[in-house]
């Protein structure tokens, strides 16, 4: 059985979109989440079959390597990623899914530092040994989709946070031809809801878990 391990953040959670104010509601993510099927790691799972296992680490408002000041530090994927892969190792393949929060206005990156950043997490991988027999997993980098429109998060997000989103493909597309990964931009696969710019919908989480799966069985085979 091989082992695919998805790094990422709500949107490999599966967080539903966000229709209300996040200040003047209270909010329990559990209820805003899609159901295992439904979620694209879900999809991805039933595509792949009983050879694979594929590992869901989403993490609502997860960057790639900056502390939330907000939020609390343990957001920081790089951070985290060191103990996730040895707790799951081997791994086969890891699945990096990040640079969507790194867009907010709180971190002041623009989209060469987030690209930049992804190139921290896959030297992590690289360097863990967390791989069959001790190698290195191999890594598949995919880039979100540029931000939609935000309503109820654009104060999270902003005007740049909009902006940076559209320049990620071309930064994230050199870093992993940097380092020799496996590269998605799921802009040309999907889009964000409509009811917040940012989070999936069910549709799109099918969409999105098919390509992947096209991608793992090549990088596998």
């Amino acid at each position: 059985m091989k082992t695919i391990l998805c790094f990422g953040d709500s949107n490999t959670h599966g967080a539903k979109a966000i229709d209300f104010d996040l200040i003047g509601c209270p909010f329990t993510a559990s209820d805003y989440r899609f159901d295992k099927e439904t979620r694209w790691t879900g999809v991805l799972q039933k595509v792949l079959g009983k050879e694979y296992e594929v590992i869901e680490e989403g993490l609502n408002g997860r960057t790639t390597v900056w502390d939330d000041p907000v939020e609390g530090i343990h957001k920081n994927g790089a951070r985290y990623l060191p103990a996730c892969l040895e707790s799951h190792a081997p791994i086969d393949v890891v699945v990096i899914m990040l640079g969507t929060n790194d867009l907010k206005p709180k971190f002041s990156v623009e989209a060469f530092d987030i690209a930049m950043s992804i190139g921290v997490l896959i030297n992590i991988v690289k360097k863990s040994g967390c791989g069959p027999g001790g190698s290195s997993p191999e890594i598949l980098v995919i880039c979100p989709p540029p931000l939609g429109k935000l309503s109820y998060l654009e104060p999270l997000f902003g005007e740049a946070g909009a902006r940076k989103s559209k320049e990620l493909s071309v930064n994230l597309k050199k870093v992993a031809e940097l380092y020799k990964c496996g590269f998605l931009d799921a802009g040309k696969i999907i889009m964000p809801s409509d009811k917040d710019g940012v989070h999936y919908d069910a549709p799109e989480l099918k969409k999105l878990g098919n390509e992947v799966a096209k991608k793992v069985k090549e990088m596998t085979a």
